[in-house]
């Protein structure tokens, strides 16, 4: 959440040829609600099976990238899929470099409290490091790792295509 999945997937698809994909979008047009209104009215536990599913849908598909929400990882078998099915890339960006991207955002259900509210200021970058914390071991499982900070996006592009070429040329 925060390292740029959205931005840089699509330009790395284009980049070496691939489709597109983004898995909360198909969840959202399947459910007809937004992430956060799944996670309001039935729960992270049910999203997190619907993810799945649409996952195991479109595993299938090659030449495509798909950006994974920033949970996707942290359920066993989810991520046992992905990493039979293609090559699992990990945006790394720390907690500071994340609160800054976050700080203005509204529609992340994981960056609101028990009640729906918020958060803001110190609640905030306490959330992302607790996040960071329990999904970091997920996430270093990825095949290649690319740091975001302080980085522009067409750096970042090219740092993973170049990374990339010794899988899929």
């Amino acid at each position: 959440m925060g390292s740029g999945k959205s931005t840089v997937g699509p330009i790395l698809a284009n980049t070496i040829g691939y489709k597109f994909v983004d898995l909360d979008v198909l969840i959202e047009q399947k459910e007809k609600k937004k992430i956060g209104e799944i996670f309001a009215s039935e729960g992270e536990k049910k999203f997190r099976a619907s993810e799945r599913d649409m996952l195991r849908q479109i595993l299938h598909q090659t030449t495509t990238v798909i950006s994974l929400g920033g949970g996707t990882v942290t359920n066993d078998e989810t991520l046992e899929l992905i990493k039979k099915s293609g090559i699992m890339i990990y945006l790394k960006s720390d907690a500071d470099h994340i609160f800054q991207r976050l700080r203005t955002k509204s529609d992340r259900p994981m960056l609101r409290d028990d009640q729906g509210n918020l958060l803001d200021g110190d609640d905030l970058m306490k959330k992302i490091e607790t996040l960071l914390h329990t999904r970091t071991p997920y996430y270093e499982q990825a095949d290649i790792v690319i740091n975001t900070d302080e980085k522009k996006i067409g750096y970042t592009i090219d740092e993973l295509a170049k990374k990339l070429s010794i899988y899929i040329d």
